[in-house]
Order: C-alpha cells, then structure tokens, then sequence
C-alpha cells in the first residue's frame, strides 16, 4: 500500500514522517468537526508561521488556496527538494503579530 501524500507539497507522507492533521477551517473560527488534511507536520508548521487564524478562516480554507499564497508556494517548492520524512524548524521569519 502507497503512503498518503501531503495535499500541499505533494511528497508522500511516510509512516515514520512528523505529520499532523490540519483543520481548513481553524477550530476556533468555526471549524471544530470540519473537514481535516493530513499533512507532513513541518508543512503544517509553515502554514500557521505564515497566517493568522482569521486568514485561514475566511480566505486560506482549502488546499488550493494555501498552495496559492505566495510566501507558501515558495516553501513548496523549497521543501518538494527534501525527503519525504524530512523535519526541520520551518524556515523564514514568523509572519508579523
């Protein structure tokens, strides 16, 4: 059986891999018992080092859309170079408070 890939940079996601579930819709803004994707966890780290809990709300709550923003694309194809099971502290400074 194949390993589920990461809907956002497309790698498979192997047993051993960091990984974690992503709500599109965070928790607190409505989306307890919404739709998840299971992601490698240091794409799950990019995704909340570059937007706000609101921005994933209300304009990042599909995977198409993260996979579209400019500073996430960038990490796409940075991290599509690495292993499948690589884990490092996510690159780039924090988005700003």
């Amino acid at each position: 059986m194949r390993d589920p890939d990461c809907p956002l940079c497309g790698r498979p996601i192997p047993p051993e891999a960091r990984q974690s579930l992503h709500h599109l819709v965070p928790k607190l803004k409505g989306g307890k018992g919404g739709p998840v994707v299971l992601l490698h966890h240091i794409c799950h780290l990019e995704i909340h080092a570059t937007l706000t809990e609101a921005e994933l709300a209300t304009q990042y709550d599909t995977v198409e859309k993260l996979r579209a923003h400019p500073r996430l694309a960038k990490f796409i194809a940075w991290v599509a170079k690495r292993p499948p099971g690589f884990h490092s502290k996510v690159p780039g400074r924090r988005r700003k408070r």
